[in-house]
């Protein structure tokens, strides 16, 4: 199978996906937008203990309907929902969603991680930033982004290292585009404890991430689950969000298989995941300009999802500058 990463190596190598991101470096959060030039079908498969989503009933199997507009990734827990609903706000304007009853509905499903703690001014009061955030990313998008410190992922921090925004694409030889975006704010590590080795690192494409190589001879991992510094036992201090794109035709359970098995892309690269402390959300696109011609297929699509979001997340993390507690990868291995 002849793989490699698209010209970006993004998620907007996958034709019609385009993104924006927005932050405030005073408050330390921010929100990103995957924008699909054309409405198209969505779906999320949820695995953490302590998810914050909205508009996700929406898009299941049993739903009418499951095409979206925009989908919302955002700091700022609860608050963070907010960012959905100045994307709503703003393609409503736009003439851009479902016509209804005299009315145009943008259909915008949205995530959240914790960034609450990373010592920004959250002093906002009863005007949350977010819905201006949301607008300011929207009206951002395009082809090339930014990573690390950027978007959603600009107050995130993954175990004991600064957390951020990260995003991969595969291509294949016979036409097939599979992107992922993701921001990582992670109760586990995307590190081999006691190394500067990614978990991820078997997937890497070149040197997307270092091209470290694999970890010393002797390493041998921890039996202990490392605990993050300064962790308390909160179950909503963590989520890792995501957003997996393909360029295939793919149905309702088609859609929510894949989705499935994105999932285990963070496995691949994050220890433990899915944990009571993480809300992990990972969102399903296809643009649906390639006929699926089986399952075979769609498995195939599944792999390679899984992987693409594994290198996406460590990604995230080498781009991540050091920021509160938390030190960049970097710098806290002395790589620059």
């Amino acid at each position: 199978m002849d793989l490699q990463p698209g010209p970006r190596n993004r998620i907007t190598d996958v034709e019609g996906i385009l993104v924006g991101n927005a932050e405030d470096h005073r408050i330390r959060t921010g929100v990103s937008v995957i924008y699909p030039t054309e409405r198209c079908p969505a779906i999320a498969d949820i695995r953490g203990g302590a998810p914050g989503t909205q508009n996700i009933q929406a898009m299941e199997p049993a739903s009418l309907r499951n095409e979206v507009d925009a989908i919302v990734l955002s700091g700022g827990s609860m608050y963070g929902l907010d960012a959905a609903g100045g994307v709503v706000a703003a393609l409503g304007a736009r003439g851009r969603g479902i016509a209804f009853g005299g009315a145009v509905i943008p259909v915008v499903p949205a995530a959240i991680l914790f960034d609450l703690a990373n010592g920004g001014d959250k002093a906002w009061g009863e005007a949350p930033p977010y819905a201006a955030l949301g607008r300011a990313a929207l009206d951002a998008v395009g082809p090339d982004f930014a990573f690390g410190n950027a978007g959603a992922g600009l107050g995130a921090r993954a175990g004991a290292l600064k957390g951020g925004l990260g995003s991969a694409s595969t291509v294949t030889a016979d036409g097939l585009q599979i992107g992922a975006l993701v921001a990582v704010n992670s109760f586990g590590s995307a590190v081999m404890p006691g190394t500067d080795r990614f978990w991820a690192g078997p997937l890497e494409m070149g040197e997307e991430f270092g091209g470290l190589g694999p970890p010393p001879a002797a390493w041998r991992g921890e039996a202990e689950m490392p605990l993050p510094p300064g962790f308390a036992l909160n179950p909503m201090a963590n989520t890792t969000i995501a957003v997996i794109a393909v360029n295939a035709a793919l149905g309702k359970g088609e859609l929510q298989r894949l989705a499935i098995m994105a999932q285990d892309g963070l496995a691949r690269a994050i220890r433990p995941i899915h944990t009571p402390f993480d809300g992990d959300s990972v969102f399903a696109l296809a643009t649906g300009r390639v006929p699926l011609t089986g399952p075979a297929m769609l498995a195939r699509l599944g792999h390679l999802a899984a992987d693409t979001l594994a290198r996406a997340v460590a990604r995230g993390v080498y781009h991540a500058e050091s920021l509160g507690d938390r030190p960049g990868w970097r710098s806290r291995y002395g790589r620059g």
